[in-house]
């Protein structure tokens, strides 16, 4: 018995386009054609038509497909780099469904790097877009510290704040600065990084103090920018003993508002 180059393809679970392909890479013997012109398939055709298969749906290129007698095959290199990609796929997987259960769970849907999605409900939509860009500029363990600055309850002068508008009067504005500069001195204690982080960066210094200072410019209004100053100069004079005037594009400092939590 023999098939036409469609029934085998049917055969095969694979196209007739496949199969011509297969031809021209040299992979697929053309065979004999009939009294009425057409090609008829035989037995061994199928066979290594389904080795071919077998390969491929295991991810073995075509160009990694050599011929071997009356067989197609690979070389052991070839599936053991692809056995190491699928161990990489796999861990991807494993660490994707675990992110995704921790979405649902805590009803997040990537507003948050990973490990956030606890605290997401509580951050402000500022807080949220600052801390998945951190997640590009820090380490793991500076990632873990920002997680611990930001999980603590949000006190009164961190509300204002973040509802501070553009036009808040002096008086405001120096009174929330000198409430957030005690904070910020003790988180800055606490996380000496926050003021040496090279040691903790992804990018270069250069980049990320420029991500950092474009970021937080872009997301604050002029109120909010000019009590992040004052009350950074204000940590920095308290830690220091003298007055460190420190600016928001000068000084890249993790954690945004939500470290002035981090008592």
């Amino acid at each position: 018995m023999s098939w036409s180059t469609r029934e085998l393809a049917a055969l095969a679970g694979t196209t007739v386009n496949t199969v011509r392909h297969y031809h021209r890479r040299g992979l697929l013997e053309e065979p004999e054609r009939g009294s009425n012109g057409y090609k008829r398939y035989g037995v061994d055709h199928l066979v290594r038509l389904l080795q071919i298969r077998r390969l491929r749906d295991v991810g073995v290129p075509i160009a990694e497909l050599q011929q071997h007698g009356s067989g197609v095959g690979t070389s052991p290199r070839v599936l053991r780099q692809i056995d190491a990609e699928l161990v990489a796929t796999i861990e991807r997987s494993r660490r994707a469904r675990a992110e995704i259960e921790a979405m649902l769970h805590h009803d997040s849907t990537g507003e948050v790097p990973p490990g956030f999605e606890q605290v997401a409900q509580r951050l402000s939509p500022r807080e949220r877009s600052l801390t998945l860009i951190y997640s590009q500029l820090y380490d793991e363990d500076a990632m873990a510290d920002v997680r611990e600055m930001v999980d603590q309850e949000v006190d009164e002068a961190t509300v204002e704040f973040e509802e501070l508008p553009a036009d808040a009067d002096e008086a405001t504005r120096d009174r929330l600065a000198r409430e957030f500069s005690g904070t910020i001195a003790r988180a800055l204690t606490e996380y000496p990084w926050l003021t040496a982080p090279r040691e903790r960066l992804l990018k270069d210094e250069r980049t990320t103090a420029s991500t950092w200072s474009t970021s937080v410019v872009a997301l604050y209004n002029r109120a909010q920018l000019d009590v992040l100053v004052r009350a950074s100069a204000l940590a920095q004079e308290q830690r220091s003993g003298a007055a460190v005037p420190v600016g928001v594009a000068e000084e890249p400092v993790a954690g945004g508002t939500r470290s002035l939590r981090s008592a």
